[in-house]
């Protein structure tokens, strides 16, 4: 959900609150001020009478209008009281019930008691306060309205230059040019670009510095381990009928042999992680299948693995380099946890990849199958479902691992 959204909300959804809770106050309060002023007309007109009375000693002559019309009966009752009342009628030219202002109070006049009862329609109150309560619900309509466009306009202004910090950031990756954020009027965004900006240089030597370090690292590391892989040669020769020392040798080289995979497994997921390869050459995966499955035909035969496949001949926007490495590393996987005599099913067209191998052991580890380090056996460097995972995600791909009726299935699914 967008900032401006559920700021928007947040806001309507208060103002409407304090509206209608106003509103209902306001109804209340109004209709409580026409009541009381339609008690002051009644009221005015009862002093009116009585002053009348007062002065010529009759009552003075009734005029009835439609909306006020008083009512003069005799009583032995005198009362120094008065009634006010709201009495339910019937009005037969409108056909509806309505509601009148009732004042009912005693006068003598020349020894005489008369109940004056002075009757007022509320039809002129009610549709007052109906039209000052539609006005008002339209003028709060407007207001919502307005408060709601000018909202989004100025939101939509102040915000602007925090979504250009956002689409300036979102592709940035640590390879590039350390950002130049520009500087804002707003102080908070501007704090951000500032602090973006500094970072964004920060990561920038980082990546330099580690890549530099790694470039240097490898290549120190090569030659210590091709001059230890050559004196191992030299000393065969010396170590001819010594079986003990033949043993020794083996191991060294075994060691070195294992320890220079690792150093060019490590170097190449670094290589991933930082993109330094570009997945725009034209691969045919079908032909490096062929060819890696002939480069393995020895261990196949070793092993007595039944081998299965279905390709398709299509191409893929990927590395050479890279994809033999991704078809190798699936290959080893497969044959490594294949049991002598096992099988191994390959199915390859345009939608997806997939690798099945009847199992040796049980099912790996789903949650750290594809993690560095991880190994089902003592065999292997433990990063080559590593390296298989970093291409995949570098070139847009999707790989899954599975088990089921005791075999492994690794699929790579090639729609982005």
């Amino acid at each position: 959900m967008k900032l401006f959204t559920k700021y928007n909300r947040i806001n309507i959804t208060a103002t409407i609150f304090i509206f209608l809770a106003g509103s209902v106050a306001f109804y209340f309060v109004l209709d409580y001020v026409l009541i009381r002023q339609l008690d002051a007309s009644l009221n005015s007109e009862r002093q009116e009478i009585t002053e009348y009375v007062q002065a010529h000693q009759q009552l003075p002559e009734i005029q009835n209008t439609k909306e006020q019309w008083i009512i003069v009966a005799k009583t032995n009752q005198l009362e120094n009281k008065t009634f006010t009342k709201n009495i339910p009628v019937y009005n037969k030219a409108e056909n509806e019930q309505e509601y009148i202002r009732q004042l009912s109070f005693t006068i003598n006049v020349n020894q005489q008691g008369y109940l004056v009862t002075v009757n007022k329609s509320e039809t002129e109150t009610e549709d007052l306060l109906k039209l000052i309560i539609l006005v008002t619900i339209s003028m709060v309509a407007m207001i919502l309205l307005f408060n709601y466009l000018i909202n989004r306009r100025l939101i939509n202004s102040i915000w602007k230059p925090f979504y250009n910090t956002i689409h300036n950031i979102k592709d940035y990756a640590a390879h590039q040019q350390a950002l130049t954020l520009s500087k804002e009027p707003i102080d908070e965004i501007n704090l951000l670009n500032e602090s973006l900006n500094s970072m964004t240089e920060r990561i920038h030597k980082d990546f330099f510095a580690l890549r530099s370090f790694t470039e240097n690292a490898s290549h120190e590391m090569q030659t210590p381990l091709a001059i230890i892989r050559s004196k191992v040669e030299s000393l065969y020769q010396y170590a001819e009928g010594k079986e003990q020392m033949m043993q020794q040798l083996l191991s060294i080289e075994d060691a070195c042999l294992k320890l220079s995979k690792l150093h060019q497994s490590l170097l190449l997921l670094t290589k991933l992680e930082n993109k330094q390869f570009v997945l725009n050459e034209s691969i045919h995966l079908k032909s490096i299948f062929e060819q890696k499955i002939e480069e393995r035909k020895e261990l196949f035969e070793a092993k007595q693995i039944n081998l299965q496949i279905n390709a398709s001949d299509f191409e893929l926007s990927l590395h050479q380099h890279l994809a033999e490495i991704l078809i190798s590393n699936l290959l080893n996987n497969a044959i490594r946890n294949t049991a002598n005599g096992g099988a191994i099913s390959i199915l390859l067209n345009y939608q997806s990849c997939s690798i099945s191998n009847t199992a040796s052991a049980g099912s790996l580890d789903t949650e750290k199958v594809f993690t560095r380090f991880y190994k089902a056996s003592e065999t292997g460097t433990g990063l080559g479902l590593s390296i298989i995972k970093e291409i995949c995600q570098a070139a847009g791909y999707s790989i899954s691992y599975q088990f089921n009726n005791q075999a492994h299935h690794f699929i790579i699914d090639f729609r982005l």
